[in-house]
């Protein structure tokens, strides 16, 4: 519990801000209380699953403000409505999809269904003179999408005002870095929004066309495959040279093997369920931010991800 109250700094002074996952206002006091800056990741799915209708603007506007509230001051990034895939509500009958996880799902199915879209950007909206609050959006694939959803955040902005209702006016708005064609059109993204929340776990299964539940193909998911480590270096990257942060929300940032690799491609958040904070921060504090770079230069020369997992042990 010592390490609680210390900074996630490395030895030599890098700095890298440690934040919580989290799927209820719940799990916020719980972050907090393992040492959590910030929430990086709060997924609002919980206001829509195992019910008979779509949560009100109320309902959510009282969600988001009791998080808000219980962070005090720190940030907060709510990602919108992720749903379809393996994530389906029974009030909202979807078009029955051969491939759902590339089919009509978070994003695409909010600009499509702009009523619920535009309800939580209401409460968000609302909720936002709480604390700081940040809005991320799921499932980006091109600058077309963030286009449209800012010309929508401004609708949604103007009706407010319209009505007398308060909201922040400056809000960091960002997208999850989950599908390659993002990653490989970052440095045009980086253009468009705040930062970036790199969702590795989908990034990983797209990129090398592989289902981690399915036993025949399981052992193909891999965080260190070259390939990975390419895409996270080109976004981290993309994102400084606009002067935009970059954070990770996805297992990776709390899988220790990769975590000294991450800080030395430069990335500044990592966000992991609250239980795996102590552990990350502890080896950020004995790790040396030069060093971490040295790694970094080794590995991406490498090919396979046993090589990378080998040259990884040589370097403790």
């Amino acid at each position: 519990m010592a390490l609680v109250n210390e900074p996630a700094i490395t030895l030599d002074g890098k700095g890298i801000e440690l934040a919580g996952n989290i799927g209820s206002p719940e799990d916020a006091r719980l972050a907090l209380m393992q040492g959590a800056q910030g929430i990086g990741l709060f997924r609002t799915e919980f206001l829509y699953m195992d019910k008979d209708k779509l949560p009100s603007e109320e309902e959510q506007f009282n969600s988001y403000k009791e998080v808000l509230e219980n962070m005090r001051g720190k940030g907060v990034i709510i990602r919108t409505l992720d749903i379809g895939g393996d994530k389906k509500l029974n009030y909202l009958p979807l078009t029955e999809e051969l491939n759902p996880f590339l089919g009509c799902r978070a994003l695409r199915l909010c600009l499509k269904e702009k009523h619920i879209f535009k309800t939580q950007l209401r409460a968000l909206l609302r909720a936002s003179v709480y604390g700081n609050l940040k809005i991320m959006f799921p499932m980006v694939s091109g600058v077309e999408e963030i286009v449209e959803v800012k010309k929508l955040l401004r609708e949604v902005k103007q009706e407010l005002s319209q009505q007398g209702i308060g909201y922040r006016e400056s809000i960091e708005i960002g997208i999850m870095i989950e599908i390659p064609s993002a990653a490989i059109i970052s440095d045009l993204l980086a253009k468009e929004v705040d930062f970036f929340s790199i969702g590795t776990n989908d990034l990983i299964q797209y990129t090398i066309a592989v289902d981690r539940m399915n036993e025949d193909v399981s052992y193909l998911y891999n965080p260190l495959h070259p390939a990975i480590l390419r895409l996270v270096k080109l976004v981290i990257n993309n994102a400084h040279k606009e002067g935009k942060w970059v954070g990770i929300c996805g297992e990776m940032a709390s899988d220790l093997r990769a975590v000294q690799i991450l800080i030395g491609m430069g990335i500044d958040e990592l966000s992991m369920s609250a239980g795996s904070i102590p552990k990350v921060k502890d080896l950020i504090r004995n790790s040396n931010y030069e060093h971490c770079k040295i790694i970094v230069e080794k590995v991406l020369n490498l090919s396979s991800p046993e090589e990378i997992e080998e040259c990884l042990k040589k370097q403790k």
